[in-house]
């Protein structure tokens, strides 16, 4: 009976360590699963702008520039409003990123504005609006 005790007292040790300390890795997975302004590969995406394919070392730059913005702050949409995401009354041409997120299609809609970048980004029937501090993403067509 002692044993059991000794035993049982191990294994729920274990599991409260295992619970509370996960390995990295783990804690990078999940985080990953609740990323708003997630890194984009190169090779991934489609990068059009007025229905132009850029290519190259423009892109291979725009991506760069994307993935080093900081997170500024994110956009509630009340259903209704999700036009005015899509479709801002300014009338810019936005920066369209197609790619994939796992078997997921996912358009991220990019507007440069002249103190911050506004990225709407689509997937499903979902979408989430957010802003970010890009320089030189802002410097591109402000």
């Amino acid at each position: 009976m002692t044993w059991f005790i000794v035993v049982l007292a191990v294994l729920l040790s274990a599991i409260k360590i295992i619970v509370t300390c996960p390995p990295t890795f783990v804690v990078e997975w999940f985080l990953k699963k609740f990323e708003l302004h997630t890194k984009l590969n190169f090779q991934d995406i489609t990068l059009t702008i007025n229905e132009k394919l850029i290519e190259g070392d423009d892109k291979r730059e725009f991506v760069s520039y994307y993935n080093e913005a900081t997170f500024l702050e994110k956009y509630y949409i009340f259903p209704g409003n999700e036009k005015l995401f899509l479709h801002p009354e300014n009338n810019k041409t936005p920066f369209v990123i197609d790619t994939k997120k796992g078997k997921k299609d996912l358009r991220l809609l990019i507007f440069p504005y002249g103190n911050h970048v506004d990225v709407v980004k689509q997937y499903k029937k979902k979408i989430v609006a957010y802003s970010v501090q890009s320089d030189n993403i802002q410097k591109l067509f402000v």
